[in-house]
C-alpha cells in the first residue's frame, strides 16, 4: 500500500510538471491599444541646425588707419546709413574742401564766360540787319561775329572745367568714405574690435583678421540644418515644420522651408546632406532677444498628414507588417496589418486592425511571441 502511495505521488508530480512546461507563467507584456490620431510622415535634421540671421554684416573697412571715433558698442542699436566708426582723416577733409573751393571758384569763371559769350552774340544778332541796309562794314560784322563765337567757345571750355572740378570733389568724397564705416541695414551690433586710438589694417589676401564691427539685422531670423541627400528631393519651399531649441526645451515653433540648397555639402567622413532653411511662422518675440543667433536647432518637416488616422505606436511594430495582438483568450496572436504614413511614433493602420484591439508593444522582452500566454502590465 506504501508503495502505490508514493508511485502515485511520483506520477501526479511528474504530471503536474508536463503540464507546467507545456503551460508556462504568463509573460508580463505592455500593451496599446489602436486608436484614431494624427499621424505624420516628417522628414529631420541629421545634425543639429543653427538660427541664423537673415542678414548679418561684418564690417571692415577698406583702408587702413588710427581709429579717431568710435560711436558704438556690443549690444547697440543702429539704422542703416548711421556711422558706427571713423579713422583718423583730417588731410582728407582738407583736401575735400580744396576741391570743393576750386568748384565753387569754376562756376564763377564758368558764369562770367557764358555772360560774355551771350553778350558777344546779342552784339553780332544785332549787326547783322544794319549790315544789310550798309549802315555798318563787313569787316565790322565778321568781328562781332568771330567774338561772339569766341565768347562761346570760353563758355564751353569753362563748364567742361567745372565739370573736371565736380569730379574732383566726387573723388576727394570717395577717399574720405574709405575711412567712415557706416550701418549697411538697420541692427545691433553684436561685437566691435578695437578702441579709440587704436590702428586698424585692412586683411590682407588670403589671411582673415576680425571685423571692425558685427552687425547682426534682428528682423529676421531662421534656422539652416542639414538634411540627408535621400531626403533632400521631397522637400518644397513653404512646407510645414516644426522647430525645437535646446535653450527652450518645453516650447515647439511653428515655420515653413524657405529654402533648400541647390548642391550637397561633401564633408569627409560624414553623410551627405543638404542645407534647408526654415523660417519661423510668427515673430517669436525680438530675435536677437529672444532667439539668439548661433542657437542650436532641430527642425522636422512635414511631408504629409491626416488628422483622424487610426494608428499604432511604431514601436509594437514587427518585421514584415506584423503586430503582436493580446486576445481575449490570453494569447498572444500574430497579425499582419496593411500600413499608411508613419513616423518615429505612430504608424498609420489601413486594413488588418481594428480600434480597441490591444497590440505589445514591449516586443523585446524574453518569450513575447504568437501563442504565448501573456499578461497585460497594469
Amino acid at each position: 500500500m506504501r508503495r502505490l502511495i508514493i508511485v502515485f505521488a511520483i506520477g501526479v508530480s511528474i504530471a503536474l510538471g508536463i503540464w507546467y512546461w507545456r503551460h508556462p507563467a504568463p509573460v508580463a507584456v505592455v500593451v496599446r491599444a489602436v486608436e484614431t490620431g494624427p499621424v505624420e510622415t516628417t522628414v529631420a535634421n541629421t545634425r543639429a541646425g543653427t538660427i541664423k540671421a537673415c542678414r548679418r554684416a561684418k564690417l571692415s573697412l577698406p583702408s587702413g588707419g588710427q581709429v579717431s571715433v568710435l560711436d558704438v558698442h556690443a549690444g547697440d542699436r543702429v539704422g542703416a546709413g548711421q556711422i558706427l566708426l571713423q579713422l583718423w582723416n583730417a588731410d582728407l577733409r582738407a583736401q575735400l574742401r580744396l576741391a570743393e573751393s576750386q568748384l565753387t571758384a569754376t562756376r564763377s569763371r564758368t558764369e562770367e564766360a557764358c555772360l560774355n559769350a551771350d553778350m558777344a552774340k546779342r552784339e553780332a544778332d544785332r549787326l547783322r540787319p544794319l549790315r544789310e541796309k550798309n549802315l555798318v562794314s563787313t569787316e565790322r560784322l565778321d568781328q562781332a561775329v568771330t567774338t561772339a563765337q569766341a565768347q562761346a567757345a570760353a563758355c564751353r571750355t569753362a563748364q567742361k572745367t567745372e565739370q573736371v572740378n565736380a569730379a574732383q570733389v566726387a573723388v576727394a568724397q570717395a577717399a574720405l568714405e574709405r575711412t567712415i564705416l557706416r550701418a549697411p541695414f538697420t541692427g545691433v551690433v553684436a561685437e566691435v574690435t578695437g578702441e579709440v586710438g587704436e590702428v586698424v589694417t585692412p586683411s590682407p589676401p588670403g589671411i582673415v583678421t576680425p571685423p571692425a564691427v558685427d552687425l547682426l539685422d534682428c528682423s529676421c531670423v531662421y534656422v539652416s540644418a542639414p538634411i540627408d541627400e535621400v531626403d533632400a528631393p521631397a522637400l518644397r519651399p513653404g512646407m510645414t515644420a516644426r522647430i525645437s531649441l535646446d535653450a527652450f526645451p518645453k516650447r515647439v515653433f511653428e515655420g515653413s522651408v524657405r529654402r533648400t540648397a541647390p548642391y550637397v555639402l561633401e564633408l569627409e567622413k560624414q553623410a551627405r546632406t543638404v542645407e534647408v532653411e526654415v523660417t519661423f511662422a510668427a515673430a517669436a518675440g525680438d530675435g536677437c532677444a529672444t532667439l539668439l543667433p548661433g542657437y542650436s536647432a532641430d527642425t522636422e518637416v512635414i511631408l504629409e498628414s491626416r488628422p483622424n488616422a487610426l494608428r499604432i505606436p511604431s514601436e509594437a511594430v514587427l518585421e514584415g507588417g506584423r503586430v503582436l495582438v493580446l486576445g481575449d483568450d490570453g494569447l498572444l496572436h500574430e497579425r499582419h496589418f496593411q500600413a499608411g504614413l508613419r513616423n518615429w511614433n505612430h504608424t498609420e493602420i489601413l486594413t488588418g486592425l481594428n480600434a480597441g484591439e490591444r497590440v505589445v508593444v514591449s516586443v523585446d522582452r524574453a518569450g513575447v511571441k504568437a501563442g504565448a500566454a501573456a499578461v497585460a502590465e497594469p
